[in-house]
């Protein structure tokens, strides 16, 4: 044989960079199939879609760019979205995926059918039952516990912001005036649901306090549970009631309930509704000293083995069925027709870019602004890179152990 240069294929060397680039792809709307409209939040609109690849069903919200601007809503947008990204977990609305296009921003989340505990409590001609609400506190505490460990406060705990999965459990969700709490320090910016907020937060609204913290969203949980079971809240308060009035009605009126609510239930929620924060419960560590909870196997919560007394029916929406009709119908920029819409405006402004006036120009400014900083996230790659890491953890094991 010759001496000429070797034909042997060089073989190619194997790297976990590589995987892992070639896997982190970001998605776009074309990446769904737009099922229905069902909802509106508190900066946009929810529709139920499906992942076209995976045949995944979820909830996609998507708010509009030019409104956005003019609501002075976008950072909130971006701290939901770092929020929600550093987040898992049973009783939360998780994020799975976050993208851009030149109308909106979108977030894809868990989708749940079972409608939002609003809904439900205005379906309803009587009281929750108490086996329920007690299910319900234990799993929404469960989620706020665990928000306070990644020093989340949430501040807005309501009834529109608990939503019932097709198996009759409660997840947390909107996440758009949450805040993260600094080490040793405390909350002075003052945001909220007036019939919902904190003692603590209304003090700090009137100048008498230096903050509030992790508390105040138990306070909100302690609200919409005297609600459940008494289908009323424990205070006279509306969106027009003055910060003073609510202050004044916290600390001068008495909590009363009906007579056949169980006394170890009051109790729970009498903690929940106590008006200084420090002696509130605000732990999962404190609820399990409560006589009501003692017999709670918190980690069978947790794992979803209490079975809820409520299902919701899987036959039907649980929500309001004109929010299709108004996307439909009297939306003037239906999702349904952004291709062709984008297409159109994109050939236009090709055309009329010599004539735009100052204000159109100062919006694309903060347009583009918008699009640089927006925060791209994919949870199906980061659950990838998870498997690819714990892999070859694994493999590097093997090797050391055949080489040793």
């Amino acid at each position: 044989m010759g001496t000429g240069p070797s034909c042997k294929k060089k073989k190619k060397k194997f790297s976990i960079t590589q995987v892992d680039l070639k896997e982190n792809k970001q998605v776009s709307l074309d990446d769904f199939q737009i099922l229905r409209a069902i909802g509106k939040g508190s900066f946009g609109k929810v529709c139920i879609v499906q992942k076209k690849d995976t045949m995944k069903m979820f909830a996609m919200k998507y708010m509009n760019k030019s409104q956005c601007i003019e609501k002075d809503a976008f950072r909130n947008v971006l701290r939901e979205i770092e929020i929600l990204s550093s987040l898992e977990h049973p009783f939360l609305v998780n994020l799975w995926f976050t993208f851009q296009d030149e109308e909106d921003m979108f977030m894809v989340v868990d989708l749940l059918l079972g409608g939002d505990l609003r809904y439900h409590m205005q379906q309803s001609n009587s009281n929750i039952d108490q086996d329920r609400v007690l299910l319900y506190i234990c799993e929404i505490a469960l989620a706020l516990d665990y928000l306070r460990s990644k020093r989340i406060l949430h501040r807005d705990i309501k009834p529109e912001n608990i939503l019932i999965d097709d198996a009759g459990h409660v997840h947390i969700t909107d996440f758009n005036i949450a805040t993260i709490v600094k080490e040793n320090e405390a909350v002075t910016s003052v945001t909220g649901t007036k019939p919902y907020m904190a003692p603590e937060v209304l003090l700090c609204a009137l100048d008498h306090t230096n903050g509030y913290s992790f508390p105040a969203d138990w306070w909100s949980l302690g609200v919409t549970s005297y609600e459940m079971i008494c289908n009323m809240r424990p205070y006279p308060v509306h969106s027009t009631t003055s910060i003073e009035e609510i202050h004044a009605l916290i600390h001068n009126s008495c909590l009363r309930f009906p007579k056949c609510v169980d006394r170890g239930l009051v109790s729970l929620i009498q903690e929940l509704l106590e008006v200084n924060p420090k002696q509130r419960i605000s732990s999962i560590k404190q609820m399990k000293r409560h006589a009501c909870l003692k017999s709670i196997d918190f980690t069978a919560v947790y794992n979803k083995q209490y079975t809820p007394s409520f299902v919701p029916r899987k036959n039907q929406l649980n929500c309001d069925p004109t929010f299709e009709l108004e996307e439909m119908i009297i939306e003037s920029k239906p999702l349904h027709k952004k291709k062709k819409r984008l297409s159109k405006r994109n050939k236009a402004r090709a055309v009329l870019t010599s004539q735009a006036s100052q204000d159109e120009e100062v919006m694309q400014m903060f347009l583009n602004t918008m699009q640089k900083d927006f925060i791209l996230y994919n949870r199906e790659n980061e659950l990838q890179n998870l498997e690819m890491a714990e892999k070859k953890r694994l493999w590097e094991e093997e090797l050391a152990k055949v080489i040793s």
